[in-house]
């Protein structure tokens, strides 16, 4: 590994500390390092609060090392005034020699200008450094940056033969079949505190009408919304970046999480399989071959991890 990585993985591990609490903020970790040792750390712990450049320069102790430090961050330091004052000054003022970054942050406020800014104050940078793992962390933020909509992730649970359900009608008193466990129902609250918003179909809040809060995972409720079936889907997310929403989680029912499939509107899906047969009833939605990423095996159930490609 080399030595800019070994900062730069310190940076994300920092910045993932503010999961669920920066956006729409992205995710910044921060590292300084004099003659090869750590001598502060920071990260942007939550939207409106100081950013990481900033915390990490508070946590040094003798500031007089500054100016012959390294200073490491996984996103490119703002050169605009939001809610605190450009961090490009900062650096600048700290007269901090050396700047290494794992990616430029495409934030059109942003988007090379603190690197310019830097660079034309004699800082000397470097940028792109892991810059594939920077850009995986910040997924949501990136994704509604440069696509102009929130980052999706489909998400529902289903028997052994394929289906998600079974067969329901309002007022018919039948509840849903449950396949998650306690452990895994709690891996569904985490994946909702570093989520803005869930949604569900309208036949999925008229049979159920889901909570789809944070109950078993420490974090923020994500907004719940219902799909208007009078509106296109492409209508909805329009409306949801127009809101400032960068990460969806649609959790049914099949209709809608297929509808989504269709028209290629998806990051990603987590699909968790019980060993539970109905023999009928909905039918589970059907990603396409290839997506497959990861398979996490649990006492009673398979959760599958899919990302489109």
């Amino acid at each position: 590994m080399l030595i800019e990585e070994k900062y730069m993985s310190r940076c994300l591990q920092l910045a993932a500390y503010g999961c669920g609490f920066t956006a729409p903020n992205p995710m910044v970790g921060a590292v300084i390092v004099h003659r090869g040792k750590i001598i502060g750390e920071g990260f942007h712990r939550k939207y409106g609060d100081a950013h990481a450049e900033v915390n990490a320069i508070a946590s040094v102790k003798e500031e007089q090392f500054l100016k012959e430090s390294t200073l490491y961050v996984n996103l490119e330091p703002c050169s605009h005034q939001g809610k605190t004052p450009p961090c490009a000054d900062l650096i600048i003022r700290k007269q901090i020699p050396t700047v290494v970054i794992g990616q430029i942050d495409p934030f059109p406020e942003v988007s090379g200008k603190g690197i310019k800014k830097l660079r034309e104050a004699g800082v000397e940078v470097v940028c792109g450094i892991m810059e594939k793992e920077c850009r995986r962390l910040n997924k949501h933020y990136l994704t509604f940056i440069e696509e102009r909509r929130p980052y999706i992730i489909l998400k529902w649970a289903q028997s052994a033969d394929g289906f998600t359900d079974r067969l329901r009608e309002a007022g018919d008193g039948r509840k849903p079949v449950k396949f998650s466990d306690a452990f895994t129902q709690m891996l569904v609250h985490k994946l909702r505190a570093e989520t803005a918003a869930v949604m569900v179909g309208k036949r999925t809040e008229l049979l159920d009408n889901p909570a789809l809060n944070v109950r078993f995972w420490n974090g923020n409720d994500p907004e719940r919304i219902v799909a208007d079936r009078s509106k296109s889907l492409q209508t909805l997310l329009r409306e949801l970046y127009e809101k400032r929403i960068q990460s969806l989680i649609v959790e049914g029912g099949s209709k809608l999480l297929q509808a989504f499939l269709a028209e290629d509107l998806w990051d990603e899906a987590r699909v968790e399989i019980s060993p539970v047969l109905l023999g009928e009833g909905a039918l589970a939605p059907a990603l396409p071959e290839g997506a497959l990423e990861n398979v996490q095996q649990y006492e009673n159930s398979t959760v599958f991890l899919y990302a489109k490609r």
